[in-house]
């Protein structure tokens, strides 16, 4: 199984030779290809063959670029993920709305309690609003309790001032996870040989991420949570390293400790199965180890 995320910075130069991933700066370095699931650039001071992107592409291991500040621009994902892709597009297209609702209303009650659980951890009172909030949550979340219970949590625990429109270490940090948590989603989506474009409920049309957009936002808390410890009054290289170490952190799924990647894999993959089946009980959410 792929575990390792590879991070390049700095001046490099990377190609493929044998199985492992070559990386030539003042000294080289090899990985063999089967222990990757990321490998990031986060300097555009790197340059690589394309031999080692076809291979990357078909061992499924997501490769994201940086821009010049560092941030995460852009991401490669494969026209084939699947051996079936063919098929599975016909299924996704075939989804009904009203199981593609039914998802929907579990993936936002999974949202709002894991936010309501991280608020009593916190002692913070506003945890019982949130409560009401799941309560009163109706099919397809019809009156919108994930974008009210968004507003009273994110107040609740980064501050009343705090807005996610301002441009602070804060929320520099926080772009930055969930960048990294739909990254993993989209290479999950396009694995299993579905679309990213065609969501259940996320339907920007200038939004490429639609489906991964749906499945990570029980994931977002697991940013969040780490945000809020480290409390970055700067936010730098050290602090990135830190969100991208989060997809090995461990959570607890099935009764069993997985690392938050490989939870990803099976999550994403349990909705999948219960949109084709149309069985929501399908559905496998973590529950938070950190």
């Amino acid at each position: 199984m792929s575990w390792r995320i590879v991070v390049v910075s700095g001046s490099a130069k990377l190609d493929y030779q044998l199985g492992f991933l070559v990386v030539r700066k003042d000294t080289t370095t090899k990985i063999h290809l089967n222990e990757i699931s990321v490998l990031m650039l986060e300097s555009t001071a790197v340059s690589l063959t394309a031999s080692l992107v076809c291979e990357l592409l078909k061992r499924k291991i997501k490769l994201i670029f940086c821009d010049e500040k560092r941030n995460p621009c852009g991401e490669v994902l494969p026209y084939y993920g699947s051996h079936d892709s063919s098929a599975k597009l016909r299924t996704q297209i075939a989804w009904e709305d009203e199981v593609k609702a039914a998802v929907w209303t579990e993936i936002v009650a999974e949202k709002i309690r894991n936010q309501m659980e991280f608020l009593k951890e916190l002692k913070k009172e506003e945890a019982g609003l949130l409560e009401e909030y799941l309560e009163e949550l109706q099919f397809g979340d019809a009156t919108n309790r994930e974008g009210h219970a968004a507003k009273v949590y994110f107040n609740a625990v980064f501050g009343k001032d705090f807005t996610r429109t301002q441009e602070c270490p804060m929320n520099a940090a926080l772009n930055y996870g969930y960048t990294i948590v739909l990254s993993a989603f989209n290479r999950e989506t396009a694995a299993g040989g579905y679309l990213t474009q065609f969501g259940i409920f996320h339907d920007n049309m200038f939004n490429p991420f639609n489906l991964s957009s749906d499945l990570m936002e029980p994931y977002r808390i697991l940013v969040d949570r780490k945000v809020y410890r480290m409390k970055p009054q700067k936010f730098e290289h050290e602090e990135k390293m830190e969100l991208v170490d989060l997809l090995n952190a461990e959570v607890l799924l099935s009764g069993r400790k997985e690392y938050v990647n490989n939870a990803i894999k099976i999550y994403a993959k349990s909705v999948f199965d219960a949109l084709s089946e149309k069985d929501i009980s399908l559905i496998r959410f973590y529950r938070n180890e950190l």
